[in-house]
């Protein structure tokens, strides 16, 4: 039986060059960071080599690199302190964000009483700019929050004009970019975000580690509170080897993006043709068969038949070797359908299941192929 990896949006394979300076890390620069004698120093430097790499490809000053445990604690960080400390009252949001989000959203609605708006969205899940604008027009004090890539459906934000529009109405604005960092470029001089999320596990990185980008004077206060750590900003002694091994992930990433989009988004196409000649009634969810519109990781395509539910087909395919996901695996657990599909899909496609799959460079057509196989099987007569 073969074993078919096709979850890359969950966590990614961490690249050997990695595991390798983690290891080396790991051996020889175990020193505490915020000590002064030497031991400390030569991780300090490590911590800083890596933040000024990071800040490096993102075109920001270093000083703007805050690392954290990952995605969710930087989306809290960042809302949290919006609306405890820099005054803001009024979050716009969308429906289909990722939890870290919305649950922080509602909990700070019971907590503060805040205002909450969940921006319009079309058929395909993509945000309505108009709406947006019109939810932007207002006295308060007004933070956007709008994920760059979905992580499930895999639609990309035109990031660029939410910061514009954040600008012109004086709005602060935060992206969740999880699902697009070391995947796509991101010229933060040229898209005014206020602040920006990301995760070394979703660009071939370990697991536990991530930043959030904070511009310079936004005001931001930390939330998690201690030593002095970070600038102030984020409590707790730093995982060095962690870092660095998220600076080697990020540089691998960047330094040969073209020439692995294009492998990708090929394997894609690929698996789009592919699935197409042998289930010709299968359909795609959100953007997400639109190679300009979604990203090149991932595919969410819905099944005609309905002889049997996604979470049984996930089993069966785990059975053959296969992994894939209904969406989110932050709520693989939950017997629930997927949110982001809910708001997008009428009750009859609901009932279909849907399956999301998504590529890196260590995927082969070959996979594809024995995964299209399978698949045929469930709507065979």
């Amino acid at each position: 039986m073969q074993q078919v990896y096709f979850d890359n949006a969950a966590t990614t394979p961490i690249r050997s060059e990695v595991i390798e300076v983690i290891s080396q890390v790991m051996k020889t620069n175990y020193g505490n960071a915020s000590s002064s004698h030497s031991f400390g120093r030569s991780s300090k430097v490590l911590i800083e080599k890596a933040r000024k790499t990071i800040a490096g490809y993102l075109n920001c000053t270093a000083g703007e690199i805050v690392f954290t445990s990952g995605g969710t604690e930087a989306d809290n960080l960042v809302l949290r302190s919006a609306v405890r400390d820099l005054n803001v009252k009024h979050i716009v949001t969308s429906k289909v964000e990722h939890h870290a989000v919305l649950h922080t959203v509602q909990a700070l609605d019971k907590e503060y009483g805040i205002q909450i708006s969940y921006v319009n969205l079309d058929a395909n899940g993509d945000v309505d700019y108009l709406h947006l604008e019109t939810l932007l027009d207002t006295e308060e004090k007004t933070l956007v929050s709008l994920m760059h890539v979905n992580n499930e459906i895999g639609n990309i934000l035109d990031i660029k004009q939410v910061a514009d529009l954040c600008n012109k109405y004086d709005a602060l604005f935060h992206s969740d970019a999880v699902q697009s960092l070391g995947h796509y470029k991101l010229d933060l001089q040229e898209v005014k975000v206020d602040f920006l999320a990301a995760s070394a596990h979703k660009f071939q990185g370990p697991k536990g580690v991530g930043f959030v980008y904070v511009r310079k004077d936004s005001g931001l206060k930390p939330l998690i509170f201690g030593g002095e750590q970070e600038r102030g900003l984020r409590a707790g002694t730093e995982s060095v080897h962690h870092i660095a091994g998220m600076e080697m992930a990020i540089k691998l990433a960047y330094d040969n993006l073209e020439q692995e989009q294009t492998y990708v988004q090929h394997l894609k196409t690929y698996f789009i043709e592919a699935i197409k000649k042998v289930i010709p009634d299968v359909q795609f969810n959100g953007q997400s068969a639109n190679s300009e519109q979604s990203i090149y990781t991932i595919l969410n395509l819905r099944l005609p038949s309905s002889k049997v539910d996604a979470s049984m087909m996930l089993f069966q395919l785990d059975l053959k070797g296969i992994a894939c996901s209904r969406g989110s695996a932050c709520q693989s657990g939950s017997s629930q359908k997927s949110h982001v599909l809910s708001e997008i899909l009428d009750a009859e496609a609901l009932e279909k299941p849907s399956l999301r799959f998504s590529f890196s460079i260590f995927n082969t057509k070959a996979e594809v192929d024995y995964v299209v196989d399978v698949l045929k099987t469930f709507t065979a007569n």
